[in-house]
């Protein structure tokens, strides 16, 4: 019997390699509070906006659509061009209406600062690929609410199967600042998603604890309580509430042991991309697994093999199997070793993992971005 598919290593496998080279770290090493949270109050945000798109070769909205007409004519009045009659722009194809959007990091921005620009058709333009996006400005996402960016700037196009989205790199720039959560007397820390948990929610809040009475002249309650899974409540201490920047970022860079977290077994998977990245711990329940592009070949009546003309099966099931007692579960490298025999493209690795976590046989946290 032989596989008559070739044998090479998939992208999760791969992914999987090089995160079992990585050296855990060692005692007294780990990260610190600001790589697991986030103060509550700052999060991303969004700005958005209408805009045109200039100078496409014959590829923008026809001029008889009104919507991208009207924006253009204004456009035009404005830079002391009348245009009377909209009709005298139908043979226009050089311009495309596009919406506008910029993401604002969590920890806010500030006048002038710039960011990148994302921009998508929203008539029939075929292309926007060449263009440059015209002066549009960008509001919060809630009607009726400021400007706060302004968006200019040259088109690249980021994948050339999709030309009718595109980015414009730091194309917005701030005209008024975008701050971040304030602190009081007191603030709250949010876990992120991957890390959420009573037990490290736990830890953290007694890190921060264990770090701020390291010092023989610091007394007093508790600093940090926990609050659920994902919040710790932090009390400013009365001596440093004349300036709280420093207990702010003393807590924020506590250093945190991750093999004191227990966190599960994970599975991150970004579907754009097809970057899979497993921890080593996860586990599989005995399982099959079948690929759509194996096929069973069946021949009868069975030919008797020779070495010019060898028997030939073709099966499209791989077992998972342990490789020890039969009730034990499989871990990463039966899983590994499964998807390499199966020829398993990326694309397919994530509808596998979604369908082994349906069924509860991933014995893992997956993870989709």
């Amino acid at each position: 019997m032989r596989r008559n598919l070739p044998i090479r290593r998939v992208a999760f496998a791969l992914a999987a390699a090089l995160i079992a080279l990585l050296p855990r770290p060692a005692a007294g090493q780990g990260i610190t509070v600001k790589d697991l949270s986030r103060i509550k109050g700052q999060g991303e945000s969004v700005l958005r906006g209408v805009g045109l798109v200039m100078g496409l070769p014959g590829t923008g909205d026809s001029g008889k659509e009104l919507v991208a007409a009207r924006p253009l004519a204004q456009v035009l009045q404005n830079a002391g061009v009348p245009v009377p009659d909209l009709s005298e722009l139908e043979k226009s194809k050089s311009v495309a209406l596009v919406m506008v959007t910029c993401t604002v990091p969590a920890n806010g921005a500030r006048t002038d600062d710039r960011l990148d620009v994302h921009v998508t058709t929203l008539n029939s333009a075929k292309s926007i690929r060449g263009g440059r996006l015209f002066l549009a400005p960008l509001s919060g996402p809630n009607p009726g609410q400021a400007v706060f960016a302004i968006a200019e700037g040259a088109v690249e196009i980021e994948d050339l199967t999709i030309q009718t989205t595109g980015r414009v790199r730091l194309g917005a720039r701030l005209v008024r600042d975008i701050p971040t959560g304030a602190v009081d007397q007191s603030f709250d820390l949010v876990l992120e998603p991957t890390f959420a948990g009573w037990s490290s929610a736990a830890q953290i809040a007694s890190a921060i604890n264990d770090g701020y009475f390291a010092s023989p002249v610091h007394r007093g309650p508790a600093v940090a309580t926990q609050i659920d899974d994902r919040v710790i409540r932090v009390d400013i201490p009365d001596p440093e509430l004349v300036n709280p920047g420093p207990f702010v970022a003393d807590v924020m860079n506590t250093q945190i042991n991750p093999e004191l977290l227990r966190l599960p077994a994970m599975v991150v998977v970004n579907s754009r991309s097809g970057a899979i990245i497993v921890t080593r711990d996860v586990r599989i329940g005995p399982v099959a697994i079948t690929h759509r592009d194996l096929t069973i070949t069946t021949t009868v009546p069975t030919p008797i093999p020779t070495p010019a003309d060898p028997m030939i099966e073709t099966t499209r099931w791989a077992g998972l199997e342990t490789d020890a007692r039969p009730t034990e579960e499989a871990r990463l490298s039966d899983l590994l070793r499964a998807l390499d025999r199966l020829d398993v493209p990326s694309a397919d690795q994530i509808e596998i993992l979604q369908t082994l976590h349906k069924s509860g046989r991933l014995h893992a946290r997956l993870v989709i971005d």
